[in-house]
């Protein structure tokens, strides 16, 4: 039995009229070098296809500028979360002492969206009004950096 051979794709493509290989436009199926070269270079007009990517990978954030501020103001880093976040993540945030949970947030400002339905005690950096209302009438208290600053 004979063995079939297979042309190479360059042969069979001869007499085709273009240099094109099956690939399309001439330029296409080269290197980087027909979409604008390295990373977001040649995103112009017709190069939203990157853009997805980046959009992708990083949000929306990454184009454009964020914010208007003055040279030299530093920006708010607090970390800040809710009451309604801590209470359905009680097991992930802290750990059941008796009837209560214990918090410890001590980076973080405590902030007053939610509702209370447990008895915690929360240590953190700092807590809005509405949070530390919430927290008591629950029968729970927040024992805060800044309220210790204020007692001395």
């Amino acid at each position: 039995m004979q063995k079939t051979h297979k042309r190479t794709k360059s042969s069979r493509m001869q007499g085709h009229k273009r240099g094109t290989h099956g690939w399309g436009d001439r330029k296409s199926h080269r290197k980087s070098g027909h979409r604008g070269g390295k990373g977001l270079s040649g995103t112009g007009k017709r190069a939203d296809h990157k853009k997805t990517l980046i959009t992708k990978l990083y949000g929306s954030t990454y184009f454009g500028k964020q914010g208007v501020t003055s040279r030299g103001t530093a920006k708010d880093t607090r970390k800040r979360i809710n009451l309604m976040t801590i209470e359905k993540n009680l097991g992930t945030y802290g750990k059941k002492v008796g009837d209560k949970w214990e918090i410890s947030l001590e980076k973080y400002k405590i902030l007053g969206t939610g509702e209370v339905k447990n008895k915690l005690v929360i240590k953190c950096l700092e807590a809005s009004k509405s949070a530390i209302e919430k927290v008591k009438k629950a029968g729970g208290q927040i024992i805060s950096e800044e309220s210790d600053d204020k007692k001395e």
